[in-house]
């Protein structure tokens, strides 16, 4: 890795950053753009049929190159702030009634789990929680979730990638199992926490029959807060009622009167949002690009992340959740002391950023494909020097 391209990235100049899956550094391109796109705004006006047409085509774009990153239509993205968005608005938006049932892996967010309750509370559907997190080394996720339908059954909500362990669940072989379980009405539609996978995977949403897909743009992709969306298939946007609705989402007519929803994913929209923030997605995605495909940058994470892992392997006193090599940035572990709030707290004073986990309790450090081996390196000395 040049120190060229690095210097793209001015947070990772005077430290030692593996917290790409709580928030990446923004490339200067980004900020560049944002800032370029807000001028612009005031010299044309911002609200201005001028603007309102600039902002479409911005808008448009920026929805074209997330949905090129996923592997689908275009028309199928809905642009959001964050991934949590994204969920709320699938959970939501779907005709629940008492005594449905929603199945959960017992590794998704408490963002997500805390809407699961609410729902729980107003609806009084069922909510089952299938053990996933025993699988990260041994088992079989597929079998594991199978075995937890019911006929019952509404929706899986799952992560892509788990945010504690960094475990890949296998997406398309889930679906397909939802897809083929007889539940004498509509399918099992299933919802995936997109939070650590856009970025990370090679993604052909397409091909693999999700029905939900939230993520968002300020984790792996390096953009800014403020950007994620949801991935809506087609066959589940017949069904998905916008439960947050707003002038961007709907068709009007010559009086501006309400007639109905945007023919796509646009119908998820709500209103005015931090437009010059989808230039600095862009501008983020752009730069990603030009280092590489999406599967180079994969296979170049899965590189470094497996060096780390070894290397942590090799301190007595540290045990990686996983067992063999990890399948994405996502590096836990744990220390036997457990002082883990500690040692994230002495490794920052050495400019070494890292986070805790607290289930399971463990630390987590993240490596992308612009990441170092001396980073590692470093935050392997760190270890050791707060070990002793």
């Amino acid at each position: 890795m040049s120190q060229q391209y690095r210097s793209q990235f001015p947070a990772l100049d005077n430290k030692t950053y593996l917290n790409y899956g709580g928030e990446g550094p923004l490339p200067q391109a980004a900020m560049e753009a944002i800032v370029r796109t807000y001028e612009h705004l005031q010299q044309i006006g911002p609200f201005s049929m001028k603007a309102n047409a600039w902002l479409q085509e911005l808008t448009g774009k920026t929805r074209s190159i997330v949905a090129e990153e996923l592997g689908v239509a275009s028309d199928s993205i809905a642009l959001t702030e964050d991934v949590t968005a994204g969920c709320d608005i699938a959970l939501w938006g779907i005709d629940w009634q008492p005594g449905d049932r929603l199945l959960m892996t017992d590794c998704e967010h408490p963002g997500v789990v805390a809407t699961v309750r609410e729902l729980q509370n107003r609806f009084g559907i069922e909510v089952a929680i299938c053990p996933i997190l025993e699988t990260l080394n041994d088992g079989d996720p597929v079998s594991v979730v199978t075995q937890h339908l019911t006929p019952k059954t509404r929706l899986v909500v799952l992560s892509h990638i788990l945010w504690n362990t960094g475990q890949v669940l296998p997406l398309a072989e889930i679906v397909a199992a939802c897809r083929q379980f007889p539940t004498g009405g509509e399918p099992i539609r299933v919802l995936a926490d997109a939070a650590q996978s856009v970025g990370v995977l090679p993604l052909n949403l397409a091909q693999s029959g999700v029905d939900f897909y939230a993520f968002t743009g300020h984790k792996w992709l390096c953009g800014p807060e403020g950007v994620g969306g949801l991935y809506v298939s087609p066959e589940a946007m017949e069904v998905l009622r916008p439960t947050f609705v707003g002038w961007r989402g709907i068709e009007v007519d010559a009086t501006g009167n309400p007639t109905g929803w945007k023919p796509n994913a646009q119908r998820y929209e709500i209103a005015t949002s931090a437009y010059p923030l989808y230039a600095g997605l862009a501008a983020s995605i752009e730069v990603h690009r030009q280092w590489g495909t999406a599967a180079e940058r994969y296979g170049k994470i899965c590189q470094l992340s497996d060096r780390l892992w070894k290397q942590l392997s090799e301190i007595p006193q540290v045990s990686c959740l996983r067992t063999r090599s990890p399948e994405s940035g996502l590096v836990s572990f744990t220390i036997k002391s457990g002082s883990h709030r500690s040692l994230v707290q002495f490794l920052e004073q050495r400019e070494i950023m890292v986070r805790t986990i607290l289930d399971p309790n463990c630390v987590r450090a993240c490596v992308h494909y612009f990441s170092t081996v001396e980073e590692i390196d470093r935050l392997i000395e760190g270890i050791r020097a707060f070990l002793k």
